[in-house]
């Protein structure tokens, strides 16, 4: 029986579950979308989804269903979104402020480089790699074979070590 059988219940529970996983949840679309204002959109439209669907969840399946459909909405928002490439523009700092800046330049690299790779390894590579996720997880979330996710984690830093060589 589920915690949230009553309608107090239920929202509760809701609630709870919202506190719990709203950082994650925003945390890895930003780093599916690379985008704060879209990492928000998506996060808003993954809490509407569980509100909608949240009386037919089993409580141990709740955990992989939020990243799916985190994964899930972000692949939509980016297939909808005009794609803006490499042509991000981000001003030179001032000559006082160099020292340091390196190390912010090599994240900015990463993050664009990332954002480059197909939806697939992206998602791949995201969740294992940067959220740490076990790889039969991955491969439960994304609802593929483990090869697969081991597949496209390679695939995608190869190309990550590509280009940013």
């Amino acid at each position: 029986m589920t915690a949230w059988v009553t309608a107090e219940g239920r929202a509760s529970g809701f609630e709870d579950l919202l506190r719990a996983n709203e950082k994650r949840v925003l945390r890895t679309a930003w780093r599916l979308l690379g985008s704060l204002e879209d990492a928000k959109d998506a996060s808003q439209e993954v809490f509407l989804r569980l509100h909608k669907h949240f009386e037919r969840l089993e409580p141990s399946t709740i955990d992989a269903w939020i990243y799916r459909t985190t994964v899930n909405v972000c692949m939509d928002h980016h297939r909808r979104r005009r794609p803006v490439g490499d042509l991000e523009f981000d001003p030179p700092a001032p000559a006082t402020q160099q020292s340091g800046m390196e190390e912010d330049e090599r994240k900015r690299r990463l993050e664009r480089a990332i954002r480059r790779l197909p939806e697939k390894e992206r998602a791949a590579l995201v969740l294992r790699e940067i959220e740490g996720l076990e790889t039969a997880r991955v491969a439960e979330i994304l609802g593929v074979a483990e090869v697969t996710v081991r597949s496209q984690v390679a695939s995608a830093k190869a190309k990550l070590k590509e280009w940013l060589s």
